[in-house]
């Protein structure tokens, strides 16, 4: 059996953050995932200047594509509005995979089934064994449901339904745009222009929302492909989305049980306002690393709760 200090399960960038803390602390961890790296991963690819500060890099250390905006342009619904501050886009198919190389964990691809705790430790599989263990697996994680689901019950209220797809596209109007509210859409959907020719463009909600109004995604999603070519923002292309689940933060009571940590998706972080996931990923990453290394407490009320605030918002 393969002992490590700490067992991470995903490689997403919680997982990576969490395995680059450990390493600096000098603990021994293996990363673990159900997919090969790099792989596509469906995402808007957003990111604040505050995920770059605590990655500890520069925009110009970054290797790969990064798109910046100086600004996001709003519709609330018939108001357009303008908010203003530096923001980025990268694709998760190429900063994932660079966030794996560098936390310089070992890593393999394996996608664990089944988990056991013993007085010592975490068994998975029977074949890899760690003394703490860390749920970075997203949604569908798999320490989630083992050791969490059961005793706390993620709230409906707080699913949200996405839809999108990310695609070459030689796009003109390199301008981020969100659309909160259009078409009685519980939440909003947006088109990121991306760094060498690539374009994302999506739209998500609230599942108890929608269900309430007998609607589901699919109706957004094709209100918003509609829309993008009326507004010559896309022509002609021939759409292959991926739907996908995640949490907002609604404070899962309990993100630690014994040396067992949640993190990312799997404790459902994302902003209550513009359900951004990568940021508080990487803080909860380096929280429970910061645990294990120190022996400390793990809580996560200092991970925002929001993107923005209504305050910074201006009028165009």
């Amino acid at each position: 059996m393969k002992k490590y200090d700490v067992l991470i399960i995903g490689g997403g960038p919680a997982g990576s953050a969490c395995a680059r803390r450990l390493r600096q602390g000098g603990a021994r961890c293996l990363i673990l995932d159900q997919h090969p790296f790099p792989r596509q991963k469906p995402c808007a690819g957003w990111i604040t200047p505050e995920v770059i500060t605590d990655l500890d890099f520069t925009p110009a250390e970054y290797p790969h594509g990064l798109t910046t905006f100086s600004s996001l342009r709003i519709s609330l619904g018939c108001f357009p509005l303008i908010l203003p501050g530096r923001q980025h886009a990268i694709r998760r198919y190429e900063f994932d995979h660079w966030l794996l190389e560098r936390s310089g964990a070992r890593f393999e691809v394996h996608r664990v089934k089944e988990i056991t705790a013993t007085k010592d430790g975490y068994i998975l599989d029977g074949k890899y064994f760690g003394d703490y263990l860390v749920g970075a697996g997203g949604t569908h994680s798999p320490l989630y449901r083992t050791l969490f689901k059961a005793d706390h019950p993620r709230q409906e209220g707080a699913r949200i339904v996405a839809m999108e797809e990310e695609f070459p596209y030689p796009w003109e109007d390199g301008r981020c745009r969100l659309w909160f509210f259009e078409n009685g859409l519980p939440g909003y959907a947006w088109y990121v222009p991306k760094a060498d020719g690539y374009l994302n463009v999506g739209v998500g909600g609230t599942v108890e929302k929608l269900a309430a109004k007998g609607e589901n995604i699919k109706t957004h999603w094709q209100y918003l492909i509609e829309k993008l070519e009326k507004l010559n923002l896309v022509q002609g292309h021939v759409y292959q989305p991926f739907s996908h689940v995640y949490y907002l933060n609604r404070n899962l009571p309990e993100v630690r049980r014994g040396n067992a940590f949640l993190v990312g998706d799997a404790a459902g972080l994302a902003t209550l306002d513009m359900g951004e996931g990568i940021g508080p990923a990487i803080k909860s990453g380096t929280l429970a690393a910061e645990a294990i290394l120190n022996k400390g407490d793990y809580r996560l009320d200092s991970i925002p709760k929001y993107s923005f605030l209504p305050s910074f918002l201006t009028a165009p």
